[in-house]
């Protein structure tokens, strides 16, 4: 008779290496197994990396989700009145032209012809000339053209090259990853609980009265200053004037600018800068992230880029284009070879308008929510240039998120309160337009009824 070893590992936590290995007999057959002399809930003896315990709660995002799954469990009947005007994400299906690119980049890879393996990190070569000339009038060249998986994905790529040593300048409020990355790098200090603010981050404070655009002339220097425009939260788009100022003190102060121009396409007002480096000057301080998540659909296909100019230098002389391209080389093996076609079809004539015809549905839909608080007699700002409505709230609500929760409550319509994107946006709410027309149009309605 044939006998077979069968040796079955169980290894529970890290105690491993104290389990006894105990074989056991069984007819035909030998197995094995370990008898665990370890106790429950044992725990590795890795230090935790020190920043992440600097983080302040759960990422924002998240934090909505959960809220607003505990009041479904609370109130299942609720859970289908649910209107989302939070997390700003699209809910258009991806137009036909569009949607061909992607289809087409899957059909090739089952072809002998057409299928690709690996690609260049830094993105085809055809699409960084694309975005280049299409997308930027050739104020770029193609090799200063970095293709991802994203802006925000690229925000973080960006703190890794610039490591843990800079100081940084964020918007107030502005989008919570410029902070949590800067504090998941080792950048700052602790959070000051009575103001909120990690110490070693200059806090820009951007309020109505001075347009949401920050006044860094009066604040410290910084390394690296974060600016987004048109801005989320606020939904403000600086002015040429504006950036022209921004970039000349960058310049004199010799301040790394990172531009995210996410939300470029909802720029309507003539004049408006939809790239910093339509900005004489730009390209000897700034960098610049941007994706196709809200042009064209694609927040779950994931494609963005990051524009690093070729003459931008570091302190030492060494060329900060280089340190990215390693960055993204090293931890990056490229954009999915699909979402990449689907990147090219967007850029075609047919694809762009395609997406023109999205954006005007969001900033009708943007319209829609600026109209209810305006009648409702709230001051109002955003919605015109940005899909995103901050909306002032009177102090009797009792702070932001007292308004999320009320309106959860009565309107069953989810929104951000303000305060979840730093001190500065308490007494705020931000409305997302991207949401089906139907649910925009029932939720004005639930929210001239909450606030009556």
């Amino acid at each position: 008779m044939k006998f077979t070893s069968v040796v079955v590992y169980a290894v529970v936590g890290m105690a491993a290496a104290t389990q006894a290995f105990v074989p056991l007999q069984t007819q035909g057959t030998t197995t094995a197994r370990f008898s665990s002399t370890a106790v429950e809930g044992a725990t590795s003896q890795v230090e935790r990396n020190e920043n992440f315990a600097k983080l302040a709660g759960g990422y924002l995002f998240p934090e909505i989700g959960r809220r607003r799954n505990a009041y479904v469990q609370e109130h299942p009947e609720m859970a289908d009145r649910i209107i989302s005007l939070g997390i700003g994400d699209t809910t258009q299906p991806i137009p036909p032209h569009i949607l061909s690119g992607l289809v087409e980049g899957a059909k090739k890879l089952g072809t002998k012809e057409g299928y690709s393996g690996y690609g260049a990190e830094q993105g085809q070569a055809l699409l960084r000339e694309k975005i280049a000339k299409v997308l930027y009038n050739d104020l770029i060249d193609a090799s200063e053209v970095f293709v991802s998986d994203g802006a925000k994905c690229d925000i973080m790529r960006i703190q890794q090259m610039f490591g843990p040593k800079v100081i940084s300048a964020v918007q107030d409020p502005s989008y919570p990853v410029y902070v949590d990355t800067s504090v998941m790098m080792g950048q700052t200090g602790n959070q000051d609980t009575s103001t909120m603010q990690y110490d070693n981050i200059v806090y820009m404070r951007c309020s109505p009265e001075n347009g949401f655009f920050p006044d860094y002339a009066s604040m410290p220097r910084a390394d690296v200053v974060y600016l987004c425009s048109p801005n989320n939260p606020t939904g403000a788009a600086a002015t040429k004037e504006q950036l022209e100022s921004m970039v000349k003190l960058c310049r004199e102060r010799g301040s790394i600018l990172v531009f995210d121009a996410a939300y470029a396409p909802f720029i309507r007002s003539p004049g408006v800068p939809k790239s910093i480096f339509e900005i004489e000057g730009a390209k000897d301080v700034a960098i610049e992230v941007n994706s196709f998540s809200k042009y064209a659909g694609f927040t779950g296909v994931r494609l963005g880029w990051t524009v690093v100019p070729s003459g931008l230098k570091f302190k030492d002389g060494s060329l900060v284009r280089d340190d990215f391209n390693r960055v993204m080389t090293t931890a990056f093996n490229g954009a999915s070879n699909i979402v990449q076609s689907g990147g090219l079809a967007c850029l075609d004539e047919e694809g762009q308008k395609e997406i023109s015809t999205l954006i005007d549905y969001y900033l009708e839909n943007a319209k829609l929510l600026r109209q209810t608080f305006e009648e409702i007699g709230f001051p109002v700002h955003g919605g015109t240039d940005a899909p995103y409505v901050f909306v002032e709230l009177p102090e009797s609500v009792g702070g932001s998120w007292n308004a999320f929760n009320m309106i959860l409550e009565k309107a069953q319509v989810v929104t951000i309160p303000g305060a979840g994107f730093g001190p500065g946006g308490e007494g705020f709410l931000r409305l997302s337009a991207f949401a089906p027309k139907d649910s925009v149009i029932e939720a004005c309605k639930r929210l001239k009824e909450a606030f009556q």
